[in-house]
């Protein structure tokens, strides 16, 4: 979460932005030599094994020794003897290398911190499972993504989205520390704890300004009561943060907590891999048989079947309607949830309806401004209907509603990045890990492409080409909502660069 640096003689290395630097001028290094300096000076003084650099600098690759032995040669070279005439990373017969040098961690928590925007910005902490039994964690979480919807529903608050929220779970930190690196001013937290029909909830905002408590109170209720308690403890907020401002209309919340628990548990497998989408779709299914009326198993479950495509290499035309069905059915039970519109847009556009996504994308952002989501599949539709500065500024905003988020918010920032003709800096947003071995790989071959790095263009193709063996380029532009010609012919260009098959 925290992004290290790593300061070494006259030298620089940071491994998030892919860049070393000798006495703040550039080095030009590989991708893969990048990778295994990470590696060896992040562990400086420890011997690590060919089989783990190989493992760090190819992930998932099966690659010869000789390979290993290349990039390591090229280092040496490219960083020179040390001040003592020594080496920087020495060898260790038969077992792997060692870096010699003394290593300092230069920690992002020292860059800037985000400015504070223009109105009460808040920040809602995991809550803590506070039962003895660590099942209950996840209705700790519920708890803590459901405050989080609500607050986000009022325009005159600015709210941290879940990802970035849960990126400090079960971490204890300095609460100015995290409002610094998340720019918000307020912080609630709080533990749940849920046992024999009855559920106990203690609540704090705390001003990180000051550090001082604007307000904290304590729940005993029947587990009945649960979203009532949700709603006091959101108007308790409101009222706190923007005096008596009327709360939103409640939500429209679930008859059945089991198929709630199953919801809560669903939502942490959407970004996931094809095994974590099909175990998803068992248990959103079991919520929908459970609980009819619950409009936000039905999104999810239409966003399942959406990730399905993905997964398998594209949409088929039953999944297509399926998916659109369920969401369709998430916004007939609630017309007021930004996050089923949001959904039912972006599913609208991939079915090239775009008058009636358009529409829907502007009534997700009406009800709730701070969706960091609805951001991002904006940007996604609007680069894709040419209007690229427009799907940059979308996706900008969405990292900074959330500053941690899910992968695919760095697949579509990348793919805008390409689009804009920034092919390096596509490049580097597309070599972070968060999003590195996801389908986001085809856009990084393309980015490759344009630039004139060939080798690695192709290198990177045929990684993607693994997880993903049916694609074509046909197949892609015709499953993608495009609403602009040259757009297309930019896309196009750069995979058939990059070596993707036609």
């Amino acid at each position: 979460m925290q992004r290290a640096r790593f300061a070494f003689g006259p030298f620089v290395l940071d491994p998030d932005a892919g860049t070393l630097v000798r006495n703040d001028d550039p080095v030009a290094v590989s991708h893969r030599g990048l990778k295994l300096l990470a590696a060896l000076a992040g562990r400086s003084g420890e011997i690590l094994g060919k089989a783990e650099l190989m493992d760090a600098a190819w992930p998932g690759t099966s690659v010869e020794e000789g390979n290993l032995t290349v990039q390591i040669a090229q280092l040496r070279k490219l960083l020179g003897p040390t001040a003592d005439g020594g080496e920087w990373i020495s060898t260790v017969p038969r077992v792997g290398y060692r870096f010699m040098g003394a290593v300092e961690q230069i920690d992002e928590a020292k860059r800037k911190p985000l400015p504070l925007p223009d109105k009460p910005s808040i920040a809602v902490l995991p809550f803590v499972n506070a039962s003895n039994d660590p099942e209950q964690g996840s209705f700790a979480d519920g708890l803590t993504e459901d405050l989080i919807t609500d607050l986000s529903r009022l325009p005159g608050l600015f709210v941290i989205a879940r990802n970035s929220s849960f990126a400090y779970k079960g971490r204890a930190m300095d609460v100015r520390t995290i409002a610094a690196a998340l720019g918000v001013r307020y912080l609630l937290e709080g533990s749940a704890r849920r046992a024999g029909g009855r559920v106990r909830i203690n609540a704090q905002l705390v001003d990180a300004m000051s550090g001082d408590h604007v307000w904290a109170e304590r729940f005993d209720r029947s587990l009945e009561d649960i979203f009532a308690v949700q709603d006091e403890v959101t108007g308790k907020i409101v009222e706190a943060l923007l005096g008596r401002l009327r709360a939103p209309p409640p939500r429209n919340r679930p008859q059945n907590l089991e198929a709630y628990d199953l919801c809560v548990r669903a939502r942490r497998l959407m970004d996931d891999s094809p095994q974590a989408a099909r175990e998803a779709h068992l248990m959103l299914t079991r919520a929908v048989s459970l609980d009819p009326g619950y409009a936000e198993a039905y999104r999810w479950l239409a966003m399942n079947h959406w990730m399905g495509w993905v997964h398998s290499g594209g949409p088929a035309e039953p999944a297509r309607k399926v998916a659109l069905g369920l969401a369709r059915k998430a916004v007939a039970l609630d017309p007021g949830d930004a996050g089923c519109r949001w959904v039912l847009a972006y599913l609208l556009a991939y079915n090239s309806s775009f008058a009636e996504a358009d529409a829907e994308f502007a009534r997700a952002i009406e009800l709730d401004p701070n969706e960091a989501d609805t951001w991002a599949a904006l940007s996604d539709i609007a680069v894709l209907a040419g209007r690229v500065e427009e799907g940059l500024e979308h996706i900008r905003k969405a990292f900074r509603l959330n500053p941690f988020p899910a992968s695919w918010y760095y697949l579509t920032l990348g793919q805008a990045q390409y689009a804009a003709g920034e092919y390096q800096a596509a490049v580097e947003t597309l070599r972070r890990d968060e999003t590195y071995r996801t389908s986001s790989r085809r856009f990084l071959a393309a980015g490759l492409g344009q630039l004139g790095r060939f080798d690695e263009a192709r290198a990177e193709a045929e990684l993607f080409l693994v997880g993903n063996p049916d694609f074509t380029i046909r197949h892609w532009v015709a499953t993608e909502p495009f609403r602009d010609t040259a757009t297309l012919d930019h896309f196009v260009e750069g995979f058939r660069k990059a070596g993707l098959p036609a």
